[in-house]
């Protein structure tokens, strides 16, 4: 039996939940780094990266997320040292976001929206956005991982593995250039945007395996909220369901528990690392509920 793992997108908030369900669900014997395939979109790139090269999550968290004397409660920089975005940069993204998801052209077309937007917004320089990624540096681009990225010009859905012969650095980045708050990446010749813009999980990335874990930070319902947006979600959710299981593969979900949506806001306030400690906190607790319904799957 193969495995499969898949990171979703959801801003340095989703990136200290995702870290802290896979360190919480190691410390419950479920090592996801027994994966045979990895793939990341955003904040899943980065966290999907680390547990590829096999890093140690535990240490790096701890000195990220929990700080001495506080319980990890406090408030820390996020990976990248920068602030929450404002809001009227949100509402500019959202604007483009829905102008995308109303072009009655192809996908690529509709993702060249966004690309365009993402162009011609003024961002941080691309070589301050790479800085971030900094510790990827020199690092082989795993076998058996891969990540999300977008043409900005094209919006053609790239997906960056081994095989690409692009930089492991420049390719994370590039999952995670948020438009308009974060710049395009030059990749392989060419600017390259967020892959959240496609979905927020690329799960049919991963289809022909047998078991794919999903690990979302986005709900698909909200109780007392009709929202046309967590239609769309729905949507794409059972669309690369149906694709994981008509090459013959069962998937897993792992969807954002209580404590998560309150730290995140329903999914408000993921671009906020003051929220990155409660988000960790959050994600070693909801492990120890998800162990033994994973337990059966994974071994």
């Amino acid at each position: 039996m193969t495995r499969a793992l898949v990171l979703g997108g959801g801003g340095p908030v989703g990136i200290a939940w995702e870290t802290g369900l896979v360190v919480g669900l190691l410390r419950e014997g479920i090592d996801l780094r027994g994966s045979d395939f990895v793939v990341g979109t955003s904040a899943g790139s980065v966290v999907g990266a680390q547990i590829a090269l096999g890093h140690d999550l535990t240490t790096r968290a701890d000195a990220q997320y929990v700080t001495p004397g506080d319980g990890g409660s406090g408030p820390v920089a996020d990976e990248s040292g920068q602030d929450s975005p404002g809001a009227d940069r949100m509402m500019a993204l959202m604007a483009a976001m829905e102008e995308s998801a109303a072009h009655t052209g192809t996908p690529e077309e509709a993702r060249a929206i966004l690309g365009k937007f993402a162009l011609a917004q003024e961002t941080i320089p691309q070589d301050a956005f790479l800085g971030f990624f900094a510790d990827l540096v020199g690092e082989e681009f795993p076998d058996g991982y891969a990540c999300t990225a977008i043409q900005a010009h094209t919006g053609e859905f790239v997906v960056w593995n081994h095989e690409s012969g692009v930089p492991l650095q420049a390719a994370v980045a590039s999952s995670c250039s948020v438009p308009g708050i974060f710049p395009p990446i030059t990749v392989g010749g060419a600017e390259h945007i967020d892959g959240g813009m496609r979905s927020g999980l690329n799960a049919d990335v991963a289809a022909g395996h047998d078991l794919v874990v999903v690990v979302s930070c986005m709900v698909t319902s909200i109780p007392g909220i009709d929202d046309p947006r967590l239609d769309r979600l729905r949507r794409q959710r059972d669309d690369e369901d149906a694709a994981i299981a008509e090459a013959g593969g069962t998937t897993h979900h792992i969807d954002p528990g209580a404590a998560f949506l309150e730290v995140s806001g329903f999914g408000m306030h993921l671009m906020d690392p003051s929220r990155n400690p409660a988000a960790y906190a959050a994600g070693l607790e909801q492990a120890q509920a998800e162990a033994p319904r994973l337990r059966d799957v994974w071994s």
